[in-house]
């Protein structure tokens, strides 16, 4: 039964422009939320009255029920049609969004960005898969990355708003801007058929949910994937809720204003998503897939020394671009592998990736806490750096 009632004939030639757009709003509005309170981590520490540490874990907070949700989504994405669930996802993310400003202390403010965690698994994995179902594999790396565009842009919006806006509306009045903008993107999402080729739909059977589980797991090229993004989601984004304190404790924030410059860096790290996006194509035809993952980090690698060594706000913020630019050339690539990796349950597939990327951004934040605590700022993010570096080289060899 074809998921869009808008969708061609069997047959036909399907244009997919519409359904990009649209799956590139979602991505937006989904990723706008996930990680603002980062800037916000002393500020928010300081109105409850608890410690940076814990106020920082409101980033795992997120992480860690988007990643546990996956299991689930994937498979009733594939049974049900993945589209529905991606709007009824959104719908879902902009109530809890909504309802985070209105948080009295810490626990509550952890339980619904918990919440709004969960009902963004829904909307950027099964995104993935969707594209991966409806543009052939020549052109899906190309597709990807202007997906990636608009989650990049909200990953930007968000660490914007929150450095920029701060002053003005402060952490609730931009997590409410936040849900607002979600809440409008998911009724024009339901607004508007989502076109491109239909779905295929069919029963949700846990039994086989489970059986294509074990088959992917048990595909060598999965499982290094799969230990690719996790490790990602540690060494990048598990330094993203320090980067205000150690601006603080370096002296870097002029006027003492460390979320502004911390938004600054966040951001600065789309803006390289936004320019490896606009050199895929010519990088992908001048290097090959292999060497532009091997060059992308060691790119990643050199950023994180940045954060270690920057004697300046800009060039702390300088490196914020560079990282994005290599962590993509990393992460698309292994984004447009892993929707090859089981085509008859692409959800499926695409679901346990960002299981384990965002399980690895629920434990980076207290992994770089801990040796951050116990070697120090610039040892933490060497160690990072190194880790990175070898990454993308042992992922170029395959």
């Amino acid at each position: 039964m074809p998921a869009d009632p808008a969708g061609p004939p069997p047959g036909a030639a399907v244009p997919v422009t519409r359904l990009i757009l649209l799956l590139g709003i979602a991505s937006f509005s989904g990723a706008l939320s996930s990680r603002v309170t980062d800037p916000f981590v002393t500020t928010i520490a300081g109105e409850f009255g608890t410690s940076a540490d814990r106020a920082a874990l409101l980033a795992t907070a997120f992480a860690v029920p988007f990643a546990a949700i996956q299991p689930i989504l994937g498979p009733v994405g594939d049974a049900l049609g993945k589209r529905r669930i991606i709007r009824v996802a959104l719908l879902l993310l902009s109530v809890f969004a909504l309802l985070a400003p209105l948080a009295p202390d810490l626990g509550t403010l952890v339980l619904l960005r918990a919440l709004t965690g969960m009902a963004a698994g829904g909307v950027m994995p099964l995104t993935l898969a969707t594209v991966g179902d409806a543009v052939p594999i020549a052109e899906r790396q190309v597709a990807l990355s202007r997906v990636v565009v608009f989650a990049i842009a909200g990953q930007i919006g968000g660490g914007a708003m929150a450095g920029l806006l701060a002053p003005v509306l402060g952490w609730r009045g931009v997590l409410a801007l936040c849900g607002a903008v979600a809440l409008i993107a998911a009724i024009l999402l339901f607004l508007i058929p989502f076109g491109g080729p239909p779905e295929p739909r069919r029963r949700f059977e846990p039994a086989r949910a489970i059986q294509r589980y074990r088959h992917i797991l048990g595909l060598p090229a999965a499982r290094l994937l799969y230990a690719g993004v996790f490790v990602e989601g540690v060494l990048v984004f598990g330094s993203f809720p320090y980067l205000a304190p150690v601006l603080e404790a370096r002296g870097l924030a002029p006027g003492g204003n460390a979320a502004l410059e911390a938004g600054l860096a966040v951001a600065a790290f789309g803006c390289g998503g936004f320019a490896y996006a606009a050199l895929a194509r010519p990088m992908l035809g001048r290097l090959g897939q292999s060497r532009m993952v091997k060059a992308g980090g060691i790119i990643a690698g050199l950023a994180l020394l940045g954060f270690a060594f920057a004697p300046a706000a800009s060039l702390f913020i300088a490196a914020g671009l560079v990282l994005g630019t290599g962590f993509y050339m990393v992460h698309n690539s292994i984004q447009t592998r892993v929707t090859e990796v089981a085509p008859e349950a692409r959800g499926s597939a695409v679901a346990l990736h960002a299981c384990h990327f965002f399980a690895g951004q629920s434990l980076g934040p207290v992994a770089m806490g801990l040796a951050i605590g116990g070697l120090g700022a610039p040892a933490a993010f060497a160690i990072a750096a190194a880790g990175l570096a070898m990454l993308g080289l042992r992922l170029g060899r395959r």
